[in-house]
């Protein structure tokens, strides 16, 4: 039995980071999608527990729109990041969670997104084991999150807008390692979306 995570950082430590932070403007359902049950429990709640699950150095989980702690769903132990502006776009979000695995010392991050409850915690850790520093999984061969940024790509990411490692993936082709992945990275942007996983 254990105490919670345990979590470490250093030169080679990996952190996961789950995007929760948009208003999920397409939602056409009640309150705010990754609230929504899915398998009797709220959406975020799948991506969240399998990013534990791949047993990385640290989770961090950025919110913004809805109070996913006070909600309940972030996992005991994770590292909760505020976005005051997460209505500016992702890359926000993305940049405050390089800034704290910068902050703590970790040579990368996994990112992957709250919407996702398909993707297993198989593929984060695969992903995060990839020997490159620019790697992304693929599902049936489609490139979709959890991407892995290292350290010394951080500085290339966008500051504003709502792209986040898109731009890196198709700018820097030399570096990127694709992990083929078991698992279904479709997201969850209407309530149709829902209602297919249900």
């Amino acid at each position: 039995p254990g105490s919670g995570p345990r979590y470490m950082s250093g030169p080679e430590t990996v952190a996961a980071v789950v995007l929760a932070a948009g208003g999920g403007t397409r939602w056409d359902g009640d309150g705010h999608k990754l609230l929504a049950p899915l398998g009797g429990r709220p959406l975020a709640a799948h991506a969240f527990d399998a990013a534990a699950a791949a047993g990385l150095d640290e989770l961090v989980v950025v919110v913004g729109a809805v109070d996913l702690v006070a909600a309940g769903v972030v996992p005991d132990g994770a590292t909760v990041l505020a976005n005051g502006r997460w209505a500016d776009g992702q890359a926000g979000s993305l940049c405050m969670a390089v800034e704290h695995a910068r902050s703590q010392g970790h040579a990368a991050v996994v990112v992957g997104l709250a919407d996702s409850p398909g993707v297993p915690s198989e593929a984060w850790r695969a992903v995060a084991a990839a020997p490159s520093p620019l790697a992304v999984a693929t599902f049936a061969g489609r490139r979709r999150p959890p991407t892995r940024i290292g350290r010394n790509l951080w500085d290339d990411l966008p500051t504003e807008g709502d792209q986040g490692a898109r731009g890196l993936l198709s700018g820097r082709p030399d570096l990127v390692r694709e992990v083929p992945c078991p698992g279904d990275p479709a997201d969850v942007d209407v309530l149709e979306d829902l209602r297919r996983w249900s």
